[in-house]
């Protein structure tokens, strides 16, 4: 006898069997936590996302900030240069090569990131999980993400 006849059958267009649908969901709960962390630091949740980027490799090229945060130029210059305007980084033509630009942090840039220690471990505790479950799933989604990038360039 076929084992899957006694399956039970599971309708794959009902929202509450998306997986997408609950990353979004979980996203979406995730940055309206983080909100009112980051008013208090006069940042939006994907400036947060650039200056994390920094705080590990300050003097980056756009580009390389843009691979880390898979986020193409045209989206991360507008940010940039709001994070410029608010004194928190410096772009400057790279001297070997003027067509790329570098982020530089600036004092206040620096500065802000004593202010934002303290963000992952409120983040983690509103989460009500633990440390190493949330870097299961983080791991974890950080595979769905590589496969669903690779079938995308497997398709080009």
């Amino acid at each position: 006898m076929d084992d899957t006849a006694k399956l039970p059958k599971i309708n794959m267009l009902a929202l509450e069997n998306q997986f997408c649908f609950a990353l979004y969901s979980a996203s979406h709960a995730m940055t309206r936590t983080y909100k009112p962390m980051l008013d208090r630091l006069g940042l939006t949740y994907p400036q947060y996302l650039v200056m994390l980027v920094l705080w590990e490799q300050d003097g980056i090229l756009v580009k390389d900030i843009g691979a880390h945060l898979f986020l193409d130029s045209g989206t991360l210059t507008p940010l940039l240069k709001r994070l410029e305007a608010n004194g928190l980084v410096t772009r400057n033509r790279d001297p070997h090569d003027e067509r790329q630009v570098r982020i530089i942090l600036s004092t206040a840039g620096r500065a802000l990131r004593k202010q934002a220690e303290e963000i992952p471990q409120q983040v983690l505790c509103a989460s009500g999980q633990q440390l190493k479950t949330l870097g299961n799933m983080r791991d974890e989604l950080s595979r769905v993400r590589d496969e669903l990038f690779k079938a995308l360039d497997s398709d080009v």
